[in-house]
C-alpha cells in the first residue's frame, strides 16, 4: 500500500491537495463540511498530520542530534508521563530528520557546579544543536541552558526567563469545579504537593480553580488551598496532606478538592481512606492527566493530557527555533479532554 500522504488523501476525496493541507490545518478558507470529510478520511486511512506548521528539514540535510533533559529518574514513577511524552519526541524527530539522546538528570544536582560540567561535557560530546526539557528544573539551570542552546520546555513554564514552551491547558480545571458546584458542592478546596523544584504548573491550575469558585459565586479561603499560599504553611508530606484536609473536611465541612495532579489524589484517596474517610461518600475528589487508577481506588473526574502530541509539538518548536533563531517566542497550549 502506498504512504498514506497528503496527495493520496487528495486522489481518494478527489479534492486538491492544498485543499487537504488547509482542512488538515483548520483553516477557516474552507468549508465545516469539507474539512470534515478530509479529517475523517485522514483518522480513517491512519495519518499523522505534523503537530504544528514548521518549516521541514530536507530528508538529505546532515541529520542533527536533539538532547531531552529529564528532570526525574527513568525509574521515578510507573505513572510518570515522560513515556508518552518521549514517544511523541521520538517520532517527530524522525519525520524532522533528527536524533534524539535522553538524559535522565536528577534536577537538583544540576544546580551544582559538578553537574553543570558533567552535562556541558556530554553536550559536546554529543554534538546537541538544542534541548527539550522535560519536567521542572531549578530555574538558573534552566536560564543557563537557554542562553547556550536553542531550548523548549515541556509542560513547564518558568518566570522572567524567555525560551518557548509547550504546555497543557491548565484552563480545563475551571470545568471541575463548575460540574462540583452544579453537584451541590458549596466548599472546595485545591491541593498540591511541596516540591523542592517546581514551575508555575501547580499555580497556573490554581488560578483556573480559584476562577470558577469565584465565577460560582463560592467561597475562596486560603486555609482551604495547600502548598501554593506563601504563608509559611508548607505541607512537605502525603501524610501532613492528609492530616490537613481531614480537619478541614471535618471542621469546615469542604466537600471537594481538586488536585494538581492525579497521583496527588490517588495518594490523598488512599490516605483518605487510612483515616476512615471515603471517596465519594465523604468528600470528592479530582484530578489532572488522566492516569488510570491504582488497583483498589475509584477512578477519578480528571483531564486527560495529549502527552505525545505535547512531545511531537516541543520538536517542531525546537526546529522551528533552529531555523529562525530570532523569531518571537512561543507558548504553545495543548488542550486536555474531560474525563467523568
Amino acid at each position: 500500500m502506498p504512504p498514506i500522504n497528503q496527495q493520496l488523501l487528495a486522489k481518494k476525496l478527489k479534492l486538491s491537495r492544498p485543499t487537504v493541507s488547509r482542512s488538515l490545518a483548520n483553516h477557516p478558507a474552507i468549508s465545516v463540511e469539507t474539512r470534515k470529510r478530509v479529517q475523517d478520511m485522514a483518522a480513517e486511512l491512519g495519518y499523522g498530520k505534523s503537530p504544528t506548521r514548521t518549516v521541514r528539514r530536507p530528508r538529505q540535510a546532515k541529520p542533527i542530534t536533539l538532547g531531552v533533559l529529564i528532570g526525574a529518574p527513568l525509574v521515578a514513577s510507573d505513572r510518570a508521563t515522560f513515556p508518552q511524552i518521549l514517544q511523541g519526541i521520538r517520532k517527530r524527530a524522525e519525520v524532522e530528520h533528527a536524533a534524539i539522546d535522553v538524559l535522565p538528570l536528577d534536577a537538583t544536582a544540576l544546580a551544582a557546579e559538578a553537574g553543570e560540567r558533567e552535562i556541558f561535557a556530554h553536550i559536546r560530546k554529543s554534538d546537541w544543536r538544542g534541548i527539550v526539557l522535560i519536567y521542572p528544573f531549578a530555574p538558573a539551570t534552566v536560564e543557563m541552558l537557554s542562553r547556550k542552546l536553542s531550548t523548549v520546555s515541556v509542560l513547564t513554564e518558568y518566570h522572567d526567563i524567555a525560551m518557548d514552551v509547550v504546555d497543557t491547558d491548565h484552563d480545563g480545571v475551571r470545568s471541575h469545579v463548575t460540574r462540583l458546584a452544579a453537584l451541590g458542592h458549596k466548599r472546595i478546596g485545591f491541593v498540591s504537593w511541596h516540591y523542592p523544584v517546581g514551575g508555575l504548573w501547580a499555580s497556573r491550575r490554581f488560578a483556573a480553580y480559584a476562577e470558577g469558585v469565584l465565577q460560582a459565586g463560592l467561597e475562596l479561603k486560603p486555609e482551604w488551598t495547600l502548598n501554593i499560599c506563601r504563608d509559611g504553611r508548607a505541607f512537605e508530606t502525603p501524610k501532613a496532606i492528609a492530616d490537613e484536609v481531614c480537619k478541614r473536611i471535618k471542621r469546615d465541612k469542604v466537600t471537594a478538592w481538586v488536585c494538581a495532579a492525579d497521583h496527588q489524589a490517588y495518594q490523598l484517596m488512599s490516605d483518605l481512606r487510612e483515616r476512615g474517610l471515603k471517596v465519594p461518600e465523604d468528600c470528592s475528589l479530582t484530578g489532572f492527566d488522566g492516569n488510570e487508577p491504582p488497583p483498589g481506588l475509584t477512578p477519578l473526574a480528571t483531564l486527560r493530557v495529549p502527552n505525545e502530541d505535547i512531545g511531537a509539538s516541543a520538536v517542531a518548536r525546537l526546529i522551528g527555533r533552529l531555523l529562525d533563531h530570532t523569531s518571537a517566542h512561543r507558548k504553545i497550549l495543548v488542550e486536555t479532554e474531560y474525563i467523568a
